[in-house]
């Protein structure tokens, strides 16, 4: 009998809710540590990246109307379907090239931060509200609001705890949020948009491309829908180009260093927006 020959999945996009493959057809191959080719995973085009903003844009407005408490009970949805399939994220991280205590690891520090930034969607705008004092008879109070799109660009040697720290920061303040993974982590990356699929996010909240970022960057930094990048473990140059392309539509930027980050409500903070009203005593 011939032997078999194992079928190796492709990994696929997650836009608008849907799993589509990159418009282009093309492909990455993923490789573990000796080498062997384990899997292929799309390979996101400027294409891809234009249809994920407007599925973003969409969504942003849908996510935006959603009560804070609902925002919370999804992104703890989200923990509970990562928990029930942490065996499968260990075994990609693995693949990928971690131990299996680090790998472990790297899994429950990504649902503990879910969790984390799920109980945070309703007490945020009462932490960063405030009453102003003026001198003139009127209430004077600023509420934040959410910036809108944003684009998460991780860089080489990303983890996957610091990957859901982007999202689950990004997504408790309300806004809608491209992720492009890399080549660190394709596998777990687009295997995350199967757990927000079955976690009751709204079609195009999230969207997941993965291949090179500096492939995408200068479209990233350019499209005038996109209203702020969160940048983690990028390279300077890379980063500059970013900021000298963004500088022309005035975007929102964040850049960080790669490494597990402490969770903070202020990281929350990072993509809102402050918005102040004034309504005259008496009327």
């Amino acid at each position: 009998m011939a032997e078999r020959i194992s079928v190796k999945k492709t990994y696929k996009l997650y836009v608008g809710g849907k799993f589509p493959r990159s418009e282009s057809g093309a492909t990455l191959a993923v490789k573990d540590r000796k080498g062997n080719v384990i899997a292929s995973c799309c390979k996101a085009s400027r294409k891809d990246f234009r249809d994920a903003v407007l599925a973003a844009a969409s969504g942003a407005k849908a996510w935006k109307k959603a009560t804070p408490y609902l925002r919370g009970q999804i992104l703890y949805r989200a923990a509970e379907m990562l928990e029930g399939r942490s065996a499968q994220f260990v075994e990609e991280l693995q693949l990928q090239g971690l131990s299996k205590s680090a790998a472990r690891k790297e899994v429950q520090s990504s649902i503990d931060r879910l969790i984390y930034y799920a109980g945070w969607t309703d007490k945020a705008v009462q932490l960063f509200s405030s009453v102003n004092p003026v001198a003139s008879p009127h209430f004077c109070f600023t509420v934040p609001e959410p910036t809108g799109v944003i684009a998460i660009l991780l860089g080489e040697g990303v983890g996957f705890s610091e990957l859901t720290e982007a999202v689950g920061r990004v997504l408790a303040g309300g806004n809608s949020a491209i992720l492009v993974s890399g080549n660190t982590i394709p596998l777990t990356a687009s295997t995350m948009g199967e757990v927000w699929q079955t976690s009751d996010l709204p079609a195009g909240v999230l969207n997941i491309l993965t291949g090179p970022v500096s492939d995408l960057s200068s479209t990233v930094s350019s499209h005038r829908s996109v209203d702020g990048i969160l940048g983690v473990g990028l390279e300077a140059e890379l980063e500059k180009s970013i900021q000298e392309a963004a500088s022309d539509s005035l975007k929102r930027l964040r850049f960080e260093a790669a490494g597990i980050p402490e969770g903070s409500p202020y990281a929350i903070q990072d993509f809102l927006e402050m918005k102040t009203t004034w309504h005259p005593v008496g009327v």
